[in-house]
């Protein structure tokens, strides 16, 4: 008779006689599927086919039944049986050892045992890696150190594959019926995404790397920042709080204010028309578009690669200037904002970026009213370098050169009256 033997993946069929055994059908199988007989688990009808010396007719097996093969994997501890030293004596003891029952014996771990299982995941970290990249909540369980939650974890498992089995046997029992050719298409639907899966892992192993974004180091008005290069967006956009940072806020042009949209929608505060950035040793001119809620400090769009010819150079992974003809590297992975690793800043590096502004724009003021002070020149002095002769707009030119000293300035003015003769 012709019997269908399932794999867990494939379907074959096999000729055998009514009356084979067990144990002599296991051998047949260990060799057709280049396996060892012990690794075999038959089962028909979700029963077990575990007496050896019964025939298939005597489980009820007949023409065109189909039987489960599952491959049972023997735990490592299983090698090295428990037995109990408790009755045999330690060398060289005087004392009177105790007779071994007649009914003692070997104790061997059972392969279905949950901890068993856990033990062989735990000394293998092979197999606990596969186990994490191919069932996530089951290594969860094994790792939380919970035997009932795996073990509950693990029986919900078997329960839904043997569920899918006999779903399984049921389809394959009648492929005519329209509902169940529709699961066999599913079926072999997501079997041709296994195999195209599985062909990009070996041929193309790349596309399941995460690809990095393009960004290059910038400055505006000497403010260091990290810009991404995207070809794809139509405008060069900046943060509200890069644009605070810069200094460039003062200049926004409300009346640009709208919505931004793409993949959202944000809100667009104004534009800022002209402002010199800074990309390697060159100057260039551009616009900035401010949003209120922009993750990314500075965005490169068309707009400003179009103005000055840029050309993306991913062989030599440089941003080329086609208007000076200089060339800028794009930064590595490392490099990068934490904004572009998918990293969200903390709020105490939130906080350190906050502080680190405000002292930048304290830098700035007092160094703006140290200058404005030392342009400030005292009416007096002014007076004192006129009486020796020389017009007032030279005696502050000399004032300001010689930071007020009125001896150094008549003397710089003496000097230059002498090289004119």
């Amino acid at each position: 008779m012709k019997i269908q033997i399932y794999d867990g993946e494939n379907t074959f069929s096999m000729d055998v006689t009514p009356d084979i055994t067990v144990q002599d059908f296991r051998a047949f199988l260990a060799v057709e599927c280049d396996l060892e007989p012990d690794a075999i688990a038959l089962a028909f009808e979700s029963r077990p086919l575990d007496d050896e010396q019964r025939s298939l007719q005597e489980y009820g097996i007949g023409e065109g039944d189909l039987i489960v093969l599952n491959r049972r994997t023997v735990a490592e501890t299983a090698s090295a049986p428990t037995i109990d030293w408790s009755s045999v004596p330690a060398p060289n003891d005087t004392r009177t050892s105790a007779v071994a029952a007649p009914n003692a014996r070997t104790t061997i771990p059972d392969d279905d045992d949950p901890e068993v299982i856990r033990h062989m995941f735990l000394s293998n970290p092979y197999q606990l890696s596969l186990l994490k990249e191919r069932n996530p909540p089951l290594a969860e369980a094994l790792l939380s150190g919970d035997l009932a939650r795996f073990s509950e974890m693990l029986a919900s498992q078997r329960r839904e594959v043997s569920e899918r089995n006999r779903q399984r046997v049921r389809v394959f029992a009648d492929p005519l019926n329209p509902s169940n050719q529709e699961m066999i298409a599913e079926e072999i639907r997501a079997e041709n995404v296994r195999a195209n899966m599985e062909s990009a892992i070996e041929f193309n192993p790349e596309t399941f790397g995460q690809v990095i974004m393009l960004y290059v180091e910038v400055k505006v008005n000497g403010h260091p920042l990290k810009a991404f290069v995207d070809s794809g967006a139509q405008m060069t956009i900046m943060s509200a709080r890069c644009a605070e940072l810069c200094n460039v806020m003062r200049l926004v042009d409300r009346r640009f204010r709208g919505i931004a949209r793409g993949v959202g929608t944000q809100t667009i505060i104004g534009r800022v028309h002209v402002a010199q950035m800074q990309i390697g040793n060159d100057f260039l001119t551009s616009s900035f578009s401010i949003l209120q809620d922009q993750p990314m400090d500075l965005l490169l769009g068309l707009d400003m690669l179009k103005r000055h010819q840029c050309c993306i150079d991913l062989k030599k992974n440089v941003l080329r200037i086609g208007t000076t003809g200089s060339e800028t590297p794009f930064l590595a992975e490392k490099d990068l904002p934490l904004s572009a690793r998918g990293i969200a800043p903390s709020p105490a590096e939130q906080e350190d970026a906050a502080k680190q502004a405000s002292l930048q724009e304290a830098d700035d003021l007092q160094l703006a009213k140290a200058l404005e002070e030392s342009q400030q020149i005292d009416e007096k002095k002014i007076s004192e370098v006129t009486k020796s002769g020389f017009p007032r707009q030279a005696a502050i030119d000399a004032l300001k050169e010689c930071s007020g000293d009125v001896t150094r300035a008549i003397a710089v003015l003496f000097a230059r009256s002498l090289g004119q003769r």
